[in-house]
């Protein structure tokens, strides 16, 4: 691998999957139960991600905003006295929205996980009701990365499967370090693994 993050061109699918693991997002360590009980015996991880830890912020960057613009107008409201609240109360519920919000978001990051094996792509999220998506690497009939503004600003991307016989991608990988790196280990995968 390059110091720049580019996976070189000749090294093998799978070493070259094995460099693209901590460049792209830091791999988690341990797989995790929900995902352990879903692999075959002999089934190899050649990749272990969670979305960017700027997952937390960009994620809620709606409310945050929302949080700010509540506790201006109380604050605002309490200075020229047309409410019961206090300047300490407004910073303190406007602060408080965006703690709330900001701990949601840590908690929906950590129920993130993304796997690539050398037989299917798996994605899992959801706090209180967990989903799992998995489809065979021979299914992938096409693969997007998508990159908004806010994305793009801090070198991140969100990455879409869709399978064989359907007309929408089924699953995202969302704001992944090193997009462009994943998704050539992803597409290398296929290659080697999905289409034999």
């Amino acid at each position: 691998m390059t110091s720049g993050g580019a996976i070189e061109p000749d090294a093998p699918a799978a070493p070259r999957a094995a460099q693209a693991a901590p460049a792209a997002v830091g791999a988690v360590e341990t797989l995790p139960h929900l995902l352990q009980a879903t692999l075959g015996p002999d089934e190899v991880v050649i990749l272990l991600l969670r979305p960017s830890l700027l997952y937390i912020p960009l994620s809620s960057l709606g409310t945050l905003v929302a949080s700010v613009l509540i506790g201006t107008a109380l604050l605002y409201a309490a200075r020229f006295q047309w409410s019961p609240w206090t300047e300490g109360d407004a910073v303190l519920i406007g602060g408080g929205l965006a703690a709330l919000r900001l701990a949601w978001a840590a908690v929906d990051w950590w129920f993130h996980l993304y796997a690539l094996t050398d037989r299917r792509i798996l994605a899992r999220y959801g706090v209180f009701r967990t989903q799992l998506y998995e489809a065979p690497l021979s299914r992938i009939q096409n693969t997007i990365l998508v990159q908004r503004l806010r994305e793009r600003l801090f070198g991140l991307g969100t990455l879409g499967f869709s399978t064989a016989g359907r007309g929408t991608f089924d699953a995202f990988w969302e704001m992944l370090r090193a997009p462009y790196a994943v998704h050539r280990t992803v597409l290398d995968a296929i290659e080697r693994y999905g289409r034999r």
